[in-house]
This record gives structure tokens, sequence and C-alpha cells, in this order.
């Protein structure tokens, strides 16, 4: 093992002689992608909507019709249910939020904020925004586990049964942020069905990634609104979606989808805010895509960039960690993200290393709520940005890290006089690691392929 901690390291070293600056921290669409989209800026070529309307002038608070009806569509709802707003689902999102706090929902006894406690009870790994805001306003999470579809159910149902104070869940249905997992039709099933003490538990269904598939064959959301409806609950998911990994990040249509009852809620809250959402740019997407259709060849094109980065992803993890049984990793068929276990206690140190190496990652443990992982074990891994050898290249440099700072841990938790990992030289991490067993294709630690 020891011979294996200083082959690693010789290969580090000459990872960071090669003055490498990439980025991997966020998910955001590559110049390319973007390009695809640079027709919006053309139009829209008329000033009117199909009734006449002026789209510069104030009104229409719920959005133009024509935009709600093609993302009705893409939903499986009504376009009634439907809102349109700004560039940022993330914006309604936490307008949706405050206004719970400030106000109560469609069936709260009170206001959120008038609440002793309240609580979120957030799947993990998950979307670091949603956590980072709920923590802006003192919500407290409560975790369980994400499977391959969906939340862990049985934990779920357990926490909401007889806690009046679990107000909500959040929940990436499709291609899941950053597992790439997908929420099956019995899962949301049970979610929508299932018995809350709190009469007001609501669904925050954030599906950010619906349309955004890797392969041919393209998964479909489960119709949360109607399955709520079905089972007596119809207020109790929101869907939110935009375009802001369609066309421009931060230029694009964000929507809402709700029961009519909340979809009025929100809107009368939103008035006294508001005098209407940017109708030009609405129409301008609704030149630009014609209809639903439209979006689906869109993201096609889309598919064509991004796929070969993500396949690039497992080609260099699996070239360099695969078989040694210390990390686990997913090959997702749609979303923006690639879900990176390490050996637990050291991902943090492989974020460290990279960054030394001149590879900049999502911090360790950004997944969880507060940033803690408990395990130190989570990455999360974004190739969408840099161009497809610069995934090639960091995604190397990431194996080589994971394998030298696994190398270090194991040594260390051998137990040999004077042995240290390089985080506890560095001042940056435990000094032990329990249960670490040395890598081999066979050990308890290992999966097939080293991937899940």
């Amino acid at each position: 093992m020891r011979a294996f901690r200083d082959e690693q390291q010789q290969a580090y070293d000459e990872l960071k002689a090669r003055g490498l600056a990439l980025d991997l921290t966020r998910g955001k669409p590559s110049a390319a992608q973007l390009d695809l989209s640079d027709d919006l800026l053309h139009l829209p070529t008329t000033t009117k909507d199909r009734k006449g309307v002026d789209v510069r002038n104030y009104g229409g608070l719920e959005g133009l019709a024509e935009l709600r009806e093609i993302f009705a569509e893409l939903l499986w709802v009504e376009p009634s249910q439907v809102v349109a707003g700004g560039n940022s689902s993330l914006s309604m999102m936490y307008t949706t939020i405050v206004d719970f706090l400030l106000f109560g929902g469609v069936a709260s006894p009170r206001p959120w904020g008038q609440e002793q406690t309240v609580k979120f009870v957030c799947p993990v790994p998950g979307y670091d925004r949603h956590f980072s805001m709920l923590a802006a306003f003192g919500v407290e999470m409560v975790t369980v586990d994400m499977h391959d579809d969906g939340p862990d159910m049985d934990a779920v149902e357990a926490l909401v049964r007889d806690d009046a104070s679990v107000k909500g869940i959040w929940i990436v249905p499709t291609y899941a942020n950053p597992s790439g997992a997908v929420v099956s039709q019995e899962v949301a099933a049970r979610l929508t069905a299932m018995p809350t003490a709190a009469p007001d538990f609501t669904i925050f269904w954030d599906n950010a990634y619906a349309f955004h598939h890797l392969t041919e064959d393209e998964a479909k959301s489960a119709d949360v609104l109607t399955l709520a409806a079905a089972s007596g609950h119809p207020d109790r998911p929101i869907v939110f979606a935009s375009t802001s990994k369609i066309t421009f990040a931060g230029a694009g249509v964000a929507v809402l989808a709700a029961s009519e009852a909340n979809v009025a809620w929100y809107l009368r809250h939103l008035s006294m805010g508001s005098i209407g959402p940017d109708k030009v740019n609405h129409l301008r997407h609704v030149e630009f895509f014609r209809d639903a259709d439209g979006v689906r060849a869109h993201m096609r094109r889309h598919r064509e960039i991004i796929a070969p980065k993500f396949a690039a992803v497992d080609e260099a993890l699996t070239a360099g960690l695969d078989g040694l049984g210390v990390a686990e990793w997913t090959r997702p068929t749609g979303g923006y993200f690639v879900n990176l276990d390490v050996l637990d206690g050291t991902a943090t140190r492989v974020v460290q290393l990279a960054k030394a190496a001149g590879i900049a990652l999502t911090p360790a443990g950004a997944s969880f709520p507060h940033g803690h992982d408990p395990r130190d074990r989570n990455i999360r891994l974004a190739p969408t940005f840099p161009v497809l050898d610069e995934v090639r290249t960091a995604m190397a440099g990431v194996a080589t890290c994971v394998a030298l700072a696994a190398a270090e841990r194991l040594v260390a938790d051998a137990g040999g006089p004077g042995e240290q990992t390089g985080e506890d030289a560095d001042g940056a991490g435990p000094a032990s690691h329990a249960g670490a067993a040395v890598g081999t294709g066979d050990d308890v630690n290992a999966t097939e392929g080293a991937t899940r």
C-alpha cells in the first residue's frame, strides 16, 4: 500500500506540474450550448400576442398564454395551472417559501413564521441551493437517503406521519441533482398520498432537468399534480421549471405549476409586488420554440454537445479507479451532474488536492445541508461548462487525486508509526477513518465496475 501511495504521489506531482486552470464547480451551460439560442437575440418580430395585446405594457401577471400552453404540455398540466415568470425558478421557489412563512398556504392553520419550529425533509445528496435557502430562513433540515427511484419513502413517511412541524420536502424528480435519480411513478404516488400530520405539508417539486436527456431513452417525469388530485391532496405539490439551461441562463423564463387554488394563492400575493413579468421575453421564447416539440428538438441539440462530456467523465474515472474499491460514481442518463462517492473521510482531501493541481471542484459536502457530509465522501462533478478535452484532462486529474487521498488514508489507518495522511499534515482533516479497508476489486468497499 505504501508503494501504491508513492506511485500516486508521483502521478499527482506530475499533474501539478502541468499548471492546469480548470473549473468544474457549477453546472453551467457551455458557450456552445448558449450559442444554440442566439436567434433569440433577433426576436420577437412583433410587439403583440395572438390576441393583439401589446406585450410591452402592464398586465398579465400569470404570464403570456402562449408560453404557458407550451409548458403545460411539457409538464403534463393544464394552462390554467401554470404561471410564467421571470428568468429564475429559484426566485419563484424563494417567493413561495416567503409567502408560506408570512401568510401560510391554502391549507395552513397559520403562517409558517408563527410556528415554533418548521422542518423540511431533504433527500441527500441534493441541491445545495435548496438547503442554503432553508438555512437562511432558519428552517430545520432532516435528511433521508436519495435512492435510484427517489427518496427513501419509509423514512419520509415515518417523519411526516406524526410531526406537524414537518412542513415540506424538496424533490428534484427527474435526473436529480447530483445523483441523476428519477422519481418513479410509485414513489411519486406515495409522496402525494401519504398521511401527514401537517395539513399544509408541501412537495416542492423542482423539475429543473426534466428535458435534459443524455440518451435517446428519455425519462418521463411522474405526473405529480394528477397523482395528488387523485389521492385527495391536490394542493400538496408545487412544480417549478425554467429554461435556464435550455436557452440563456440569465435571460430565460421560469414557470410554476400547481393546483388552481395554489395558482390563485401565488398570484394573489405576487400582485402586491409585481405588475407583470417580462412578456416581451415570453413572446421571444414562444417565437423561438413555436411549440413543445420545438423545445424537445432544441434539447436534442443540447444532448449532442454534452453527452460526450459525460462519457468522458466515466471513461476517465474508470481508467483511473476501476477495481480499486475506493470510489463509486453514477452514469446518469440525464441532468447536469455526476455524483462521486470516495473513500469515507477523504472527500475534503480530494477537493484540496484537486485545487492545488489547478482543478476547481464543488466543495466536498455541498450536496448536504449546511455543507456537512457526515461521512466526508460525496463530491458533485459538473462537466458541462468546459470543452471536451478539458473534461478529459480534469477527470483524469480527479481520479489521481481520489487514488492518492485513499492511499494516504489507508496507509495511515494501517497504523504504521509516524504515518499520517496529507490532510493531517496540512491540518485539514481527521486522523482516522473508521472501517477503511485496503481497496481491491473484491473488498466490501468496491462495487461492480466501481460504479452505481
